[in-house]
């Protein structure tokens, strides 16, 4: 039995040690979109659930912050199911007000806090459909990425978060994604009509 034991963990710090960069890399990329693959690779590769790819040397990324900053709360639940942590800007996304009030009466200044890339924690709120969350945390003083916000308000095409964030005061409408798009140049090319009506009489344009 002893030698049963010790084969078992020899076997996961074999496994341990074979983490290289480039798996690492390919492991958080799938962390944004591929839940198959995330799986596949976890179940070989179990080290690789808390291992962060070195984007650059101050921008650090795990599989479940790829998640959380792309919205995808499939890849995002499985992770913590196998024991990710539950940070507040993934808790944001996935849109658990109890958590996050959790985490922020814990540590207060999580209000400012940031995910993947620096992205802000509204911004995260914002992929979760809860307007009552984003609400919170706004008038918590989470006033930073409100533009961000917005954008990913509008790619969920959810009306009610993008006209409260407008009505804030707090948006910039020529802000651009990281794919030089205006928030109207999103909403036009998706096709939503009702929000590209909406950015117009807020004084969007072209």
């Amino acid at each position: 039995m002893l030698s049963y034991v010790r084969t078992q963990a020899e076997t996961r710090r074999v496994k341990a040690e074979a983490l290289t960069p480039e798996l690492i890399r390919d492991f958080v990329i799938a962390g944004h979109m591929d839940l198959e693959k995330v799986k596949r690779m976890y179940e070989e590769h179990p080290a690789l659930l808390n291992a962060a790819h070195p984007w650059k040397e101050s921008d650090h990324e795990t599989a479940v912050q790829a998640a959380a900053q792309m919205g995808n709360v499939a890849v995002a639940e499985y992770l913590l199911s196998k024991g990710a942590p539950l940070e507040i800007c993934t808790a944001a996304m996935l849109g658990r007000t109890e958590d996050v009030k959790r985490l922020l009466y814990r540590d207060p200044k999580d209000i400012g806090a940031t995910g993947a890339h620096g992205i802000p924690l509204l911004a995260h709120a914002a992929l979760s459909d809860n307007l009552d969350l984003v609400q919170l945390l706004f008038n918590q003083g989470a006033h930073q990425g409100v533009s961000f916000a917005l954008h990913n308000a509008i790619s969920r095409n959810n009306y009610d978060v993008t006209r409260w964030l407008l009505g804030t005061g707090k948006v910039d409408l020529v802000w651009k994604n990281y794919q030089g798009k205006t928030a109207l140049a999103v909403a036009n090319e998706k096709g939503y009509r009702e929000i590209v009506s909406l950015l117009r009489q807020y004084g969007a344009s072209e």
